[in-house]
């Protein structure tokens, strides 16, 4: 991969700074994600909660994809930047499921995040195999946004399929990247590989203590009971105000009535448009329901009545809303009239209702390290061109015609000869990508492309994941998608990740380790 090379800024250098050594620039770069047990916990139980409920709702992580990248010719010499190598994959034969006559592989999977604007997302990834059995690689855009800030509330799920989490959930610890795309947002190290937490499932849940309830540093919450007023007379008397008993006070709501009523009653008055207020009959003695009962005219200020023009367009407030203007148009005075109407209701009365607090704590278990659960591709770095590539996704969007070919909901996969490696141009940093002919959309981002793949072990290579998608012949329909080329540097960030521990998050008893 070249290093993109930015301008030196000069004015004001003495001499002696520039003649200072410059420290080599390292090649990755390391960032945090949930690297506690706590926050593991946190993070897998945010996704598995209500029954998966916030995974159904992410939708694909995609840049618009009816502005896919251009592809020009090459004249870059990158790529290539020293010897080719290989790490072997490890793990298990078991079902991944099977697309037409292609075994899927058990190690592809889904990410999950929430990004800026806290809307919940997911990529596509595959674990690889590392000296802890603990990473996965994806596109770097599926961790990082815009080359900066790492996405919140990472997880990996293998095998995910609507909802479901087979092999349990991963919380990502660590992340690494190439340098130029945490700094640059240089897209030919859109790659990263994340170390990730031993895996988490949900196993049920179990009614505790008040105390046990408070000790717990899992997931837990409290389900309140209506009980009737002996039950909850006796275990006030024995719990105390400490105990899971309380009550609470209620008004009844008030029970509207003729002004000819004779039992007891309450005048109110009624709130109604300026329109409805006019039409009501003019206010008597008799004081009958629906005569005008009063109009209120307050000044407000200017933020109070943008506040108010926008509240009476939704159709929240009655009331009138006016202005004054001096003699150029301006408005120098804001005004708010409310209107009301009588009504006769029934005096409220107060009563109790009585209720139990039940306390529940979330049990969770290990599923162990991903490796060992669900196995680990090879990697591959410095690899010739033009060779078979597997690659594998869960592809979503539409295509730029609004074609919509794709669910999202289960993997698909694109089998070829990478191509020769090209410029990108339009709105993305890429100097060097490898290209292959391929349909699949967003949703794709971060899908493994896998070289000397067995069909019968369901493992191969990672030599690339899935970064930008491309229409190359104008017709409005993706095409083409593009990796970036793994090389020396890319080898070197695995390096960092392929070393990086990680921690169980429960132990045996689904306690919350520290």
């Amino acid at each position: 991969m070249k290093r993109l090379l930015l301008p030196l800024a000069v004015a004001g250098l003495t001499a002696a700074a520039l003649a200072t050594p410059a420290q080599a620039t390292p090649d990755w770069v390391k960032d945090a994600l949930a690297a506690t047990p706590a926050d593991a916990y946190g993070t897998a139980a945010f996704w598995l909660d209500a029954n998966g409920a916030a995974l159904k709702k992410a939708t694909e992580y995609a840049y618009d994809s009816k502005d896919v990248a251009k592809i020009v010719p090459s004249q870059s010499k990158g790529g290539d930047d020293g010897k080719p190598g290989m790490t072997a994959p490890t793990g298990t034969t078991g079902s991944g499921g099977k697309v037409q006559n292609v075994n899927l592989p058990r190690t592809i999977g889904k990410v999950f995040f929430l990004d800026r604007k806290g809307n919940y997302r997911w990529c596509s990834a595959t674990s690889i195999q590392s000296r802890h059995r603990n990473l996965v690689v994806t596109a770097g855009h599926c961790v990082y946004e815009e080359g900066k800030d790492v996405f919140s509330k990472w997880v990996f799920i293998p095998g995910y399929y609507q909802g479901k989490a087979p092999w349990g959930v991963y919380s990502g610890a660590y992340a690494f990247t190439h340098y130029d795309l945490d700094t640059y947002d240089d897209f030919d190290g859109d790659y990263a590989f994340v170390a990730v937490n031993n895996g988490f499932a949900l196993a049920g849940n179990k009614e505790v203590t008040k105390g046990e309830f408070h000790d717990w540093a899992g997931d837990k919450w409290v389900q309140s009971e209506e009980v009737k007023k002996d039950e909850y007379d006796a275990g006030f008397a024995k719990y105390g105000v400490a105990g899971p008993y309380w009550s609470k006070d209620f008004d009844t709501s008030p029970e509207k009535v003729g002004h000819d009523y004779t039992g007891a009653k309450v005048l109110t008055k009624v709130e109604v448009t300026d329109l409805e207020y006019g039409k009501a009959a003019k206010s008597t003695t008799a004081n009958v329901n629906g005569e005008q009962y009063e109009s209120t005219r307050d000044a407000i200020s200017l933020e109070e009545y943008k506040k108010l023009v926008a509240e009476k367009a939704a159709g929240k407030v009655l009331g009138k809303l006016e202005a004054d203007k001096d003699r150029n148009g301006t408005e120098t005075a804001w005004y708010y009239s409310r209107y009301y109407v009588k009504q006769w209701v029934k005096p409220s009365e107060k009563y109790q209702k009585y209720y139990r607090d039940h306390y529940f704590i979330g049990i969770a278990k290990d599923t162990g390290r991903l490796g060992d659960v669900v196995g680990g591709q090879g990697f591959a770095w410095n690899q010739p061109l033009a060779q078979q590539t597997f690659v594998f996704g869960y592809p979503s969007a539409p295509h730029p015609d609004g074609h919509k070919a794709y669910t999202g909901l289960t993997p698909k996969y694109c089998y070829g000869k990478t191509g020769t490696k090209s410029y990108q141009v339009n709105t993305f940093k890429v100097e060097t990508h490898q290209v292959l002919k391929c349909s699949m959309t967003p949703g794709a981002d971060g899908g493994p492309w896998l070289i000397k793949y067995s069909n019968a072990k369901r493992l191969g290579y990672v030599n690339g994941v899935t970064s930008l998608f491309h229409d190359t012949d104008g017709n409005d329909r993706i095409d083409t998608i593009s990796s970036a080329y793994f090389d020396g540097e890319t080898a070197d960030v695995y390096n960092k990740a392929n070393y990086a521990e990680t921690k169980r998050i429960v132990g045996p008893n689904g306690e919350l380790l520290q």
